[in-house]
Parts: structure tokens; C-alpha cells; sequence
């Protein structure tokens, strides 16, 4: 019996090498930022990594978190309601809550632990979850958790949106949850989150927003996707990362209404049983809001970056996903072509990485790239040429 199981281990292995969707780990021997050095010793450029404003290297969030350490030590060992909270996770949480615009907010180790810890405290058999079809598979995984009715809605879609809602409200749903990330990580899409809310007015629904690819670089002073369609008085729970935008260190958080957040306190599961963050990373993320909040220039930068990189593989000939946000998907269809394009453009200097199934949709294959703030029009130049000469060796442009 334990000789067969380890033998599908391989075998799944073995299976998934085969089709192409093996997702290689590079060892990297440097701080994170547009310019790394591979442990192997290669220089690359970064095209992959969601240091939108390029604060994980940032001298003052580096800062930041060593005098948060030197204060506070190296952590807590243990959760915050046995062993206590300290006054570093209260600022943190009362600055967040403040900076996306809601009353207060819980900190979790990670944004999909605070995905998986939204829905089960806060809805039960009697209520409705509606979730967009293309929702991170932390929402997909909190949804599950929960034992509230579960409906989807095609990605975006709001007439399929009022379907589902009509379906709910006629099921006898007591409250409907509308669930949906603020961006789409995979294409760069924004929700329609003016149309959503529209909807959720009209069937007296919630709506809960996954902001990871949005806090600190979308909307007014960047705080948010709800925020940029002036829908945030609309939107009950927020939740999102300081492991992006916000210093790329780890940790996430949901935000809303002070009760609620009461509540998940006392109820959600990943909050009771992990450790509280490490004094490093409350530090460090604390320092990068105020940051990010006064770097309109920053903003600035990531959007023209963004822009120019978009022109220069349109012009190239490259198939890429329409729209304005800095990830920008080269579409390739097959996944062996995505994992041989990125390691070519690895030997090339441009860091990338191919994703594919189950991450994407199936024949959907593709490299992400994620423009930042950080990056050089000489590092932005330089990788669409690499791009073009490694797509020309394989025979993905004419």
C-alpha cells in the first residue's frame, strides 16, 4: 500500500513533466528588485515579480523593519490571543483599515489565509456566496470552507452576475455575499466593480473584494480598485497583501466594518491558530503605506513603464490580453512553448516565467510579465528585444 502510493507520487510527476507544466523554482542570491542576481551567478532583469512600486528593496522599508526587530524582537511565538498583540500589529491594522478607506482591519500571515478565513465566520446555510468564475483559488478555497449556498458568475459578466443573484434571492437566500478579486491576477482585468455594486443595490447584497494587485498602485493615492470607480462606500470587506505593492514582504488582511471585524476575531480559524506577524514585516509594511500612498510618482512611472513595454511587444507582433494594469500576459497557448520561451529568455538575461495549467485555463498558456515601478526604459527596451529574438529562434513570430 505505501509502495503504491509513492509510485503515483512519481507518477503524477512523471505526467505533469510530460505535458509541459513542470513550474520551475530559480534560486535567487539577492534582494528582490528589476535587476537580480541568480544564485548561479547570472545577472537577469525581473519581468515576473509584483514589486509594482518597487519597495522591497527600498532603503527606508528595509529600515523599517530592522528597528521594528531591534524593538520587538524576532516574533511572537505564538497567536496573538494567548500570547498578546503587540502595539506594531494595532498600528498596522488601524493604517490599513484607514489607508483602503474601512473602519478597521484584521492581519492574517498571508492574503489567502484571510481569503480562506472571510467566509465561514461571517456566513452559514441560510446565506448565498456569488463568485466570479475566475476568482484567486484562495476565495475559490475560503468559499468551499463555507457552508453557505454557492453560485458563479462568468468572469465579469453582470448579466450572468444578475442571474445568479435572481437565483439566490429566489432560493431563499437571507443575506447573498458577491465575492470577486479587484484584479484578475492572471490577465490584468479590473472587475466592474461600478456594475457590481449597481447589482448588489438592487438585490440587497454584500460584496467582498480581493485587492492584492491593486492596493498601493490603483485608484486615488492607491487605494484601490473601489476607490477608482468611487464604489468604495459599496464595498463591505476588503482584503489584500503587504507582499506586493505594499513592501513584498508576506501578510495579509481583511478590512471593514469595525463589528465584523470583531467578529473574525473571535471566529476565524487562520487568525486564532497562526502565529501574528513578525515585528520585521508590521514594521516594514507600515513604513511602504506611507510610501506608497505619497508616491503619486511612483505611479506614475509604473504606468508609463507599463505603457511602453505594451507598445513595444504589440509591435513586435506578440499576442497580449488588452488592458492597462501592469500585468501584462504574453498569450502563447502551449505550455511547453511558455516553459521553453521563458527558459530561452532566462539564457537571454530576462527573468520570466511561463504559466500554464491549472494556474490558467488549459490551452490558455502564457508568460506573465509585471511591470514596476523600479524598472529602466533600458531594462523595458532590452527584455521586449530579448523577447523577439527568443520568440524568432522558436518559431512563435514569422
Amino acid at each position: 500500500m505505501r509502495a503504491g502510493f509513492y509510485t503515483r507520487v512519481t507518477d503524477t510527476l512523471d505526467d505533469i513533466a510530460a505535458r509541459g507544466l513542470t513550474k520551475p523554482e530559480h534560486v535567487i542570491a539577492s534582494m528582490q528588485r528589476p535587476s537580480l542576481k541568480l544564485k548561479d551567478g547570472r545577472e537577469v532583469v525581473n519581468f515576473c515579480a509584483n514589486n509594482y512600486l518597487g519597495l522591497a528593496d527600498h532603503t527606508d522599508v528595509i529600515e523599517a523593519g530592522r528597528e521594528a526587530m531591534r524593538t520587538h524582537g524576532a516574533g511572537m511565538a505564538s497567536v496573538r490571543f494567548i500570547c498578546g498583540t503587540q502595539d506594531l500589529h494595532k498600528a498596522l491594522e488601524a493604517r490599513i483599515a484607514s489607508y483602503v478607506g474601512k473602519e478597521d482591519a484584521i492581519l492574517f500571515a498571508a492574503c489567502f489565509d484571510a481569503n480562506a478565513a472571510v467566509f465561514e465566520p461571517l456566513l452559514g446555510e441560510e446565506d448565498a456566496i456569488v463568485s466570479d468564475s475566475l476568482n484567486h483559488a484562495s476565495i475559490i478555497d475560503g468559499v468551499r470552507l463555507c457552508k453557505a449556498k454557492k453560485y458563479r458568475f462568468k468572469n465579469a459578466d453582470l448579466d450572468d452576475l444578475e442571474t445568479q443573484l435572481k437565483a439566490a434571492r429566489a432560493n431563499g437566500a437571507r443575506t447573498i455575499m458577491i465575492a470577486t478579486d479587484g484584479v484578475f491576477s492572471m490577465d490584468g482585468y479590473f472587475a466592474p466593480l461600478d456594475g457590481i455594486a449597481e447589482l448588489a443595490d438592487r438585490y440587497d447584497a454584500l460584496i467582498m473584494v480581493d485587492d492584492c494587485h491593486a492596493t498601493g498602485f490603483v485608484g486615488p493615492k492607491g487605494s484601490g480598485t473601489a476607490h477608482r470607480l468611487k464604489v468604495a462606500d459599496r464595498v463591505d470587506i476588503l482584503t489584500g497583501t503587504f507582499g506586493k505593492a505594499l513592501g513584498g514582504a508576506m501578510g495579509g488582511y481583511i478590512a471593514a466594518r469595525k463589528p465584523v471585524i470583531d467578529l473574525l476575531r473571535q471566529r476565524a480559524r487562520p487568525y486564532l491558530f497562526s502565529n501574528a506577524l513578525a515585528p520585521a514585516v508590521t514594521g516594514s509594511s507600515l513604513k511602504a503605506i506611507d510610501l506608497a500612498e505619497a508616491g503619486d510618482d511612483l505611479r506614475e512611472r509604473l504606468t508609463t513603464n507599463a505603457q511602453r513595454f505594451r507598445a513595444g511587444m504589440q509591435k513586435a507582433g506578440f499576442r497580449l490580453l488588452p488592458g492597462s494594469h501592469p500585468i501584462i500576459p504574453v498569450m502563447l497557448g502551449d505550455a511547453k512553448l511558455a516553459q521553453a520561451l521563458a527558459a530561452r529568455l532566462l539564457d537571454h538575461g530576462v527573468y520570466v516565467i511561463g504559466f500554464s495549467y491549472p494556474v490558467v485555463p488549459d490551452g490558455q498558456a502564457r508568460i506573465r510579465t509585471q511591470m514596476s515601478a523600479a524598472h529602466t526604459f533600458a531594462q523595458i527596451d532590452g527584455a521586449v528585444a530579448a523577447f523577439s529574438a527568443c520568440a524568432l529562434e522558436l518559431g512563435v513570430l514569422a
